[in-house]
């Protein structure tokens, strides 16, 4: 029997300090430049590994990193614990049930989105020289590989970016990230195949039809059994009690566990079983949006840091610096993710606006890039070069994007949210006790404006079950529930105050104060979503929150809120 020494564990307690200290503070200086933590998490491995580190101090490192297997296992180990509890995170973000209801567009644009830029990217990878491929005879798999990689799209960052422009939580945020989705899944099943297919000795068409079913059953039983079978034991932990959010954390790293040895057992790589894994429990409602922003800041504070940062441990960026390959995986592989959404949202008929926005949120492709190509160099598929072409790409397309559609929301037209609000649709003091009773006692107060037509209509009805599907809870204590009504003239927005806070189920766990409830006319997307982002701009700072809650009554809270809408108006910059 083989025992660990002291050296081992004093190297490996020294590596992981030393990673997770540089990933940590470049990543969150990267944020702070408005840029993916991801980028600064790469950038310490690079400055800590062979790159630099290794290259200028080699005596050093050999004694930071030494070359000895066993301590090289040990941070592998915990780096592909970073990459496997990321790809369960990844998953709790994907709501598929809900994409599903809604599937006419998010399905459009997700197989757009999939087909064109898997055929696009096809082709020219299938005539890279051979020098490029590590088994020139395996050619069909190695560019369907390649096209995987330069079709899938960054779900996290488009969300990231949607989130600081103020529109994860309107209809085209919720567009954006159902399509992406649906992108997801049917990437990570084609990616199964072509590993399944790879390790294999020989493929043929039945084998990779096995794979094929094998995959897609396997996604199938776990989002329907799988997803009720979950539920039912969640709610059973609950009724005995116990701790939260540690039950639910456990509860998700034992279905990712077992569902990762299932999928490595059957043939399909245990990434995919993590992210069906974290889908499945995603879709559980009786987990809070609380302890899901739990999970999801342990898995982003500590493993995945650790995992970017090794990968720039094992691999000299300088030697493996191919231009060609980069700008062949970059260029191709954003134009394609473009050109796919955008012949997707042409097709679904979305106004005309929004198009360009929506196809820009699909050119990212980050984390998932990387870590596909990383199994891809790991089973032998790829060589180092085209893999430090696909972090570069993953990089380069993550960072260019956010201010392309920041400078776009920019340019649109100004928004003055005095004209939608009046002195009687103002509650400055809500009597409701949950969220459902909120939306009532709102709508309430704009019954009279409403067109003959609508009154009778369960508006309110509609913005629960709107809600359900898609909270609307920005944190902070502020809530944006709203709906599209055919039949409306003008958009019309309500606000209320609630004294003692409303539990809106808020991913940092806040009670609701806040709510702005804004009913838009069918199809009127794109004033919709000015509206909604100057609320969240306006709400943004301190005095206006303190502005409303020293209002005395509703008469004082709409002279404050015309105040705080006067000043807050989505400018041209």
């Amino acid at each position: 029997m083989y025992y660990l020494e002291e050296t081992h564990i004093l190297i490996f307690l020294l590596q992981v300090f030393i990673l997770l200290l540089f990933a940590r503070g470049l990543g969150e200086l990267f944020r702070k430049l408005d840029q993916p933590a991801l980028i600064g998490e790469l950038l310490a491995g690079v400055l800590l590994g062979p790159t630099i580190f290794g290259r200028f101090f080699p005596g050093l490192f050999g004694i930071v990193f030494p070359p000895d297997v066993i301590q090289r296992n040990m941070l592998e180990t915990i780096a592909w614990l970073g990459v496997l509890f990321m790809l369960l995170q990844t998953g709790f973000e994907i709501d598929f049930s809900v994409a599903w209801r809604h599937r006419g567009k998010a399905l459009t644009i997700a197989f757009a989105g999939i087909i064109i830029p898997l055929i696009i990217s096809f082709v020219p990878s299938y005539f890279l020289p051979d020098k490029y491929l590590m088994q020139p005879d395996r050619r069909i798999l190695f560019a369907l590989f390649l096209a995987t990689v330069m079709t899938i799209s960054a779900m996290p960052v488009a969300a990231r970016i949607l989130h600081d422009l103020n529109l994860l939580k309107t209809e085209m945020g919720f567009l954006i990230i159902s399509a992406l989705a649906v992108n997801d899944i049917i990437g990570w099943v084609i990616f199964s195949i072509v590993i399944g297919s790879f390790m294999k000795s020989t493929v043929n068409l039945p084998s990779i039809f096995t794979i094929l079913i094998v995959s897609v059953g396997f996604a199938f039983f776990a989002l329907t059994l799988g997803k009720k079978v979950s539920t039912m034991c969640l709610d059973k932990l609950k009724k005995f009690k116990m701790g939260e959010p540690a039950t639910s954390l456990t509860f998700a790293v034992l279905m990712g566990l077992l569902f990762g040895s299932i999928t490595q057992k059957i043939g399909i790589h245990a990434l995919f079983g993590f992210f069906i894994a974290g889908i499945v429990i995603g879709e559980a409602k009786n987990m809070s949006e609380e302890t899901r922003q739990i999970i999801s800041q342990m898995v982003y504070s500590i493993f995945v840091p650790i995992f970017f940062a090794n990968i720039g441990i094992k691999m000299d960026f300088i030697a493996n610096f191919n231009l060609f390959l980069i700008l062949f995986v970059l260029i191709i592989g954003a134009a394609g993710r473009y050109i796919g959404a955008m012949i997707g949202v042409s097709l679904s008929e979305i106004p005309f606006l929004n198009r360009n926005l929506i196809s820009l949120a699909h050119v990212p492709g980050g984390m998932m890039e990387i870590v596909i190509g990383l199994v891809a160099l790991n089973s032998g598929l790829i060589s180092e070069e085209l893999f430090e072409a696909i972090v570069f790409s993953g990089v380069f397309s993550t960072i260019i994007i956010a201010p392309v559609m920041k400078n776009i929301m920019a340019r649109r037209r100004i928004i003055r949210l005095t004209k939608y609000i009046s002195s009687d649709s103002v509650l400055n003091d809500l009597k409701a006790a949950n969220r459902e009773e909120a939306i009532k006692e709102l709508c309430a107060t704009v019954s009279g404006r409403l067109p003959g037509s609508l009154r009778n209509k369960c508006i309110a009805a509609a913005a629960i079950s709107r809600e359900n599907d898609f909270g609307t809870a920005l944190g902070e204590g502020i809530a944006v529930p709203h709906i599209h009504l055919a039949g409306l003239r003008h958009p019309i927005l309500m606000v209320g105050c609630s004294r003692n806070g409303i539990d809106w189920n808020a991913p940092d766990g806040q009670l609701v104060k806040y709510i702005f409830f804004v009913l838009s006319p069918e199809g009127a997307h794109d004033i919709h979503v000015q509206i909604l982002s100057t609320i969240a701009k306006a709400m943004m700072k301190v005095q206006n929150k303190l502005e409303m809650d020293n209002s005395k009554d509703d008469s004082q809270l709409y002279d404050s809120l015309k105040k705080i809408f006067s000043t807050t108006i989505q400018m041209k910059t």
